[in-house]
């Protein structure tokens, strides 16, 4: 049977997609934090002892609380430079997804649209999102697809969060709404059922016409 490992797995954007390919019956393990802290490197090594091989892995996380830059101290970089960046590269370096195989990299439209607010995932997110670029031409040698999905508004506790007052917000967006995050968990499944292999080493902007940015 297939398998999957979904990181952040347990809700919003990581549970809808693992719901949705338990839906086509693969063998899906949702990590939640308490499996796997990538902000804390001992945890991920911890984590890969156990898993290490799999045919679709999801890259997934939380990310850091709003702040202005001159309020961002040595610990918010620290943290957020492992759980945004370094857990990630150690989790590509460690865990063997097998020939054939899908990356999914779940990341944010910070990465091309930066948001003061959100300095910090701006920063890593895009960070990561560059290496995740190179390495898509060392995984379509062995016809592994590399995604990088950038969200824009999706309705998850993490939006909740971030907007105040949600209802006004979604009156300034195009669609007049946010996006569901079964939406993503569907196109992530699309992609996998439909076996799609030469879309890859590309970023998918899923933000409903939302962002100013061609490419």
């Amino acid at each position: 049977m297939t398998k999957a490992i979904v990181l952040g797995g347990s809700r919003g954007i990581g549970k809808a997609i693992s719901d949705s390919l338990k839906s086509i019956e693969i063998d899906v393990f949702a990590a939640s934090k308490s499996d796997i802290d990538t902000s804390n490197l001992d945890s991920v090594k911890k984590f890969l002892e156990k898993h290490n091989e799999t045919d679709i892995l999801i890259l997934n996380t939380g990310g850091p609380e709003p702040k202005s830059f001159s309020t961002i101290i040595e610990e918010d970089w620290n943290k957020y430079h492992n759980q945004l960046f370094v857990g990630f590269c150690t989790i590509l370096q460690k865990i063997k997804v097998n020939d054939g195989g899908f990356i999914f990299l779940i990341s944010s439209n910070v990465i091309k649209e930066p948001n003061t607010k959100l300095i910090i995932s701006s920063a890593y997110r895009a960070a990561f999102s560059e290496v995740f670029k190179v390495l898509s031409k060392e995984y379509a040698q062995r016809n592994i697809s590399c995604i990088n999905i950038a969200p824009g508004p999706i309705n998850t506790d993490r939006t909740k969060e971030l907007i105040e007052n949600v209802k006004e917000f979604e009156e300034t967006l195009p669609m007049k709404r946010l996006g569901e995050p079964e939406e993503i968990g569907n196109f992530v499944k699309g992609i996998i059922e439909n076996n799609v292999k030469y879309l890859t080493g590309v970023t998918i902007n899923f933000d409903g016409a939302n962002s100013n940015y061609i490419f």
